[in-house]
């Protein structure tokens, strides 16, 4: 049995300030997925079936390249903020929360910078 109030109890337990901003950065990385895929799945579409040389060709074009890269920096970004969310809420033991949530900033900054230097390979050796 506890003798604090009712205040007490949830001291420190309030809003960390930065709920509202997650959430509108997910919304806004959300939306602007939309036309992202749609002109960076586009290309690709039009290069089924292509040779090599006409695929590296396709992505040395600095507009799809750039597109690419915009698509995969925000779409990993997206991927991150999301997963935040779920750890967050189903991950209740604090050092393994802790753990998760590094391992998804690290991750999803890994494979990110991958993507981005592999688009950046291709656009700069044409």
């Amino acid at each position: 049995m506890s003798f604090k109030t009712d205040k007490g109890r949830v001291i420190g337990l309030g809003s960390a300030k930065h709920g509202t901003g997650h959430f509108w950065v997910q919304r806004i990385t959300a939306v602007a997925l939309v036309p992202l895929f749609l002109l960076a799945i586009l290309p690709l579409d039009w290069s089924l079936g292509a040779s090599h040389a006409d695929v590296m060709a396709t992505y040395s074009n600095p507009f799809n390249a750039v597109i690419l890269i915009l698509f995969i920096a925000v779409a990993f970004r997206h991927l991150q903020l999301g997963l935040q969310v779920v750890i967050e809420d189903y991950v209740h033991d604090k050092a393994v929360r802790t753990a998760a949530l590094i391992a998804n900033i690290a991750f999803c900054t890994l494979f990110g910078l991958t993507g981005v230097f592999a688009v950046a390979k291709i656009a700069f050796a044409g």
